[in-house]
């Protein structure tokens, strides 16, 4: 079938809308909403309120303010989520060059030796290097004017200017367990696997609030292992929909405890959900019940 569908101006976008049913209760507003926020971004909010999902007909009493006050938590949201990530990769950035480079010279990353797979580890050079020539940052260019060899500047400088999802591939594929437990350790987890699984979700998770998508009630295709018990503040994982962004949120809270002595993450996210109480949290897959009480959530740092 071929696509025959012409676009719209934002007025007929409104119309559209209405003749579904929506209730628009202020017309000037719902169009300075539509120019500034697109109209397949702000659908994402509005599927909830929808009857029929070939038509997108809406239910009875359906509100376009409320898919803006969803767009404006799951914002907030996102800003939230998307700091905490920054912590993160700083801090993983950091203690991986520290332990690695220690372990295994300045150049560790560019030894196919010291790796599980060697076309994964072909995949990130191919991606350092194109990392690395698009820097602009006085480091780089210092090493290029001082040193012909080898290629690539050292960890503690290549590895600052290269993409989460390429670090997380250099941690995930490289041999020596030992060194990998050392980082984890840093993070208060006592097995080097849980931080594979959570830097592997950080990554998917960076990128979608990096593309400004939804996350509140997004069905995420990596999901992070749950331990049952860990050193620090924790949470019960007898109830979870595992797949959604409760279980990343967990990691994140209990990650930051190991980087920011004085976080306020998990204060910062019980109050935007306190202060949304419309805001269903089932579709984020919360458990049940007072979460908030739990250990990770009711400890400060």
């Amino acid at each position: 079938m071929q696509y025959t569908k012409q676009a719209i101006d934002f007025s007929d976008q409104l119309s559209l809308l209405k003749q579904r049913g929506l209730i628009i209760d202020d017309e000037d507003k719902a169009l300075r909403c539509l120019r500034s926020i697109s109209y397949f971004r702000l659908t994402n909010y509005l599927v909830p309120m929808e009857s029929d999902s070939d038509t997108h007909a809406f239910r009875p009493n359906s509100h376009l303010h409320t898919a803006i006050a969803l767009y404006n938590f799951d914002r907030k949201l996102r800003s939230l989520v998307f700091t905490s990530i920054q912590d993160i990769e700083v801090a993983l950035r950091t203690r991986i060059i520290h332990y690695f480079s220690l372990a295994h010279g300045p150049f560790w990353f560019m030894r196919n030796d010291l790796f599980i797979n060697e076309s994964i580890h072909q995949t990130c050079i191919n991606n350092i290097a194109s990392e690395v020539n698009r820097s602009k940052e006085e480091f780089i260019s210092e090493y290029r004017r001082n040193y012909t060899s080898p290629e690539f500047p050292p960890a503690w400088k290549t590895l600052e200017v290269v993409s989460f999802g390429t670090l997380s591939k250099l941690f995930c594929n490289f041999k020596n367990v030992k060194v990998k437990k050392q980082v984890a350790r840093d993070f208060n987890l006592p097995q080097y696997t849980y931080l594979e699984s959570w830097i592997k979700c950080a990554v998917v998770l960076r990128n979608a609030c990096a593309h400004h998508a939804r996350i509140w009630n997004k069905r995420f295709p990596t999901m992070p292992t749950m331990p049952q018990r860990l050193p620090e503040s924790w949470v019960s994982t007898n109830s979870f929909r595992p797949n959604k962004l409760y279980h990343q949120l967990c990691y994140l809270a209990y990650m930051e405890q190991s980087i920011v002595p004085n976080s306020d993450f998990t204060e910062a996210l019980v109050k935007l959900v306190k202060d949304n109480p419309d805001i269903q949290t089932r579709s984020m897959g919360f458990p049940l019940g007072n979460w908030q009480d739990e250990p990770l959530w009711s400890t400060r740092c």
